[in-house]
């Protein structure tokens, strides 16, 4: 598995995004290879970075990257007068700002216009292995009915232009404007998906094959599905409890399939319905149920979620963590919900709150470990600013 987050860079006085990623992206190219074990990049506008990790079968070491790489492009940006953020909007107002160049970059401006000019949100991507892109397809079908829940965990992106919009995502409520976001569809195979692709290229919805929107999608690139869903992470801890869950639903995928059972059905309106509740209410509220087509608790619905990974977490030795992160977040609240805490100090006190908590630590040992320290500096329930995980 691997993980791609995106960052937001800001200038460090006036609080404004900053459009200077290749500045950044220079300096941080220059550390050694093995500080983070994958490699940065640009991403459409250019006040943001990307960091990808290298491919990893453990949890820890997938985090021990994740740190490295934060701890990289935070001293890269303050070496430009930056400050590095980790959430899927920014919280303040501000200006469109330009898009990196390049001609993938300018094609994607010019078919989506406006729609794209102010896509000012960021997400944490995790890519999980597997054997081709026909059991990826497979896979991908058995996962629809969990993406909302993924991205009920990851919410944190409450502001827009300095408003708090109530919704614990809105950096998915900005994705719905793009043509074919969401679930993705049933497919049966993957001539199938790539036809469908192709198609809608040609309807000239998609600038590339590459360009879907859905919350999971096979990946044209690597034998990997990759998973869409989940806002910035706020803490690598929250981006290790994506992976780790991420991960967990493609092996039961996989044992499904060998087992010979189908993906559970879900109507493609019940599945935009879950999608929009989980981006208004994250873990705290309704969600919908995609097979019983109505509202159940939020937090009922992550403990199935749990329930039904149970297995593969085990095997994986990531239980004892999934549930200790879980646990936390239900009582230190979500990233969302911590920036609404501190936003009763006002929108500065927000960004405040966002570049603390960005800033990494030392990498852990394990996940385990990093939890023992998290409880141990932050255990009473107030946010812990350093970004443990």
């Amino acid at each position: 598995m691997g993980a791609e987050e995106e960052f937001l860079l800001v200038d460090a006085e006036s609080g404004r995004l900053a459009p200077r990623a290749a500045d950044v992206l220079d300096i941080a190219e220059q550390a050694p290879a093995a500080a983070c074990g994958g490699e940065f990049k640009h991403e459409l506008l250019s006040t943001q970075v990307e960091a990808a990790s290298g491919i990893c079968s453990r949890l820890d070491d997938l985090g021990a990257q994740m740190f490295s790489a934060r701890e990289v492009l935070s001293p890269a940006a303050e070496r430009t007068g930056l400050r590095l953020v980790s959430s899927g909007t920014f919280p303040l107002s501000g200006e469109p700002t330009p898009v990196t160049q390049g001609s993938r970059f300018r094609r994607i401006l010019e078919l989506y216009a406006g729609v794209a000019a102010d896509y000012q949100v960021c997400g944490c991507h995790i890519h999980v292995g597997v054997p081709d892109m026909e059991v990826a397809v497979a896979v991908t079908n058995h996962l629809r009915p969990w993406l909302p829940t993924l991205l009920a965990l990851s919410v944190n992106s409450p502001y827009h232009q300095g408003t708090d919009t109530g919704y614990a995502s809105w950096r998915m409520v900005q994705q719905s404007r793009f043509p074919g976001s969401g679930v993705p569809p049933h497919f049966a195979s993957a001539a199938a998906y790539e036809h469908e692709l192709a198609r809608l290229v040609d309807c000239g919805s998609l600038a590339d094959p590459k360009m879907s929107f859905w919350l999971a999608r096979p990946s044209l690139r690597f034998p990997t599905v990759e998973f869409r869903a989940a806002d910035a992470a706020a803490t690598v801890g929250e981006a290790l409890l994506q992976a780790a869950l991420s991960r967990a639903l493609v092996l039961t995928a996989l044992a499904a399939l060998s087992a010979g059972r189908e993906a559970p059905p879900v109507r493609e309106q019940v599945a935009a319905a879950a999608v929009w509740s989980a981006s208004r209410y994250g873990i705290r509220g309704p969600a919908v149920h995609p097979s019983y087509e109505r509202r159940v608790p939020a937090l009922e619905r992550v403990a199935t979620l749990v329930d039904h990974v149970r297995p593969a977490l085990e095997e994986a030795g990531d239980l004892s963590f999934v549930r200790s992160r879980i646990e936390e977040m239900a009582v230190r609240g979500t990233g969302a919900e911590r920036q609404r805490a501190a936003g009763a100090d006002g929108p500065g006190a927000v960004l405040r709150y966002l570049i603390g908590q960005t800033m990494s630590s030392s990498p852990p040992r394990s996940p385990h470990a990093a939890e023992t320290a998290s409880t141990a500096r932050g255990g009473t329930g107030t946010p812990d600013p350093g970004g443990t995980p």
